[in-house]
């Protein structure tokens, strides 16, 4: 008796949670106003980004639509999502991420990784190392080197591409978790804002995942969702590509 009434809690307790995820997201969506975008048929899907979006992907591959090309992070998860959702677009998705980029280490392998590729449709994650870096690598670039560097990028993408259709993804942290301490504030909040004004003005869907990640800590706390309060764990991946997939119209 006691195992059955165990099992229905436990069951209860599931249910509950797989619940609260999708809540949470749409609260986190809601409140940024998130723009939207189409996904057309044979559209080329591209992620860019630092070590949250690079995740276990060979750099040796270069296969859409292939778990080695696409690694094992929320890029995965995301992927598996749209080729779902897609099933007749005959969609194409790649992930360029690399581990410890900035934003002038993304323009340096622009051409090949990027422009080379000539998606309609661009994801870029950056931002965290341009901050973190400052406190651990000897970085000196600032909140204006941010700024003018990732208008540089988007700039080169656009007259490149003019009919590129940009995903700009909120650099975020999670306080108290191994590496993210009161160091990071209040300087870091300038990267996530410059990020937001960013997507604003070049008409793209912003991806907050600071506010997705704020809220996830009701449900569980910070280690819960990342490894090292950058880097998310298995959980937090979810909760990025579920995030991720709401700026899909």
């Amino acid at each position: 008796m006691n195992t059955r009434r165990n099992f229905i809690k436990n069951a209860a307790i599931g249910s509950l949670a797989s619940l609260a995820l999708p809540q949470i997201v749409s609260a986190a969506v809601a409140e940024s106003g998130m723009k939207k975008i189409s996904i057309d048929k044979n559209d080329i899907i591209l992620f860019q980004g630092d070590s949250i979006t690079d995740w276990g992907r060979d750099h040796n591959k270069n296969t859409p639509n292939d778990t080695s090309t696409l690694g094992t992070g929320y890029v995965l998860i995301a992927t598996a999502q749209l080729l779902i959702k897609y099933p007749a677009n005959n969609l194409q998705v790649y992930n360029k991420g690399i581990s410890g980029n900035k934003v002038y280490q993304l323009a340096e392998r622009w051409d090949t990784d990027a422009l080379a590729i000539k998606p309609n449709v661009l994801s870029i994650h950056i931002g965290v190392n341009d901050f973190w870096h400052t406190l651990t690598n000897g970085y000196t670039g600032t909140i204006e080197t941010y700024i003018s560097d990732y208008h540089a990028l988007l700039d080169r993408t656009k007259k490149a591409l003019p009919n590129v259709k940009f995903v700009i993804c909120e650099p975020f942290a999670v306080k108290n978790v191994r590496a993210v301490d009161d160091k990071w504030y209040p300087t870091f909040d300038l990267f996530r804002k410059a990020a937001k004004d960013i997507a604003n003005e070049y008409n793209a869907p912003f991806v907050p995942y600071q506010a997705a990640f704020d809220k996830a800590l009701e449900l569980a706390p910070g280690a819960y969702w990342t490894l090292d309060g950058v880097h998310p764990s298995i959980a937090g991946e979810a909760l990025m590509a579920r995030t991720w997939m709401e700026a899909i119209a």
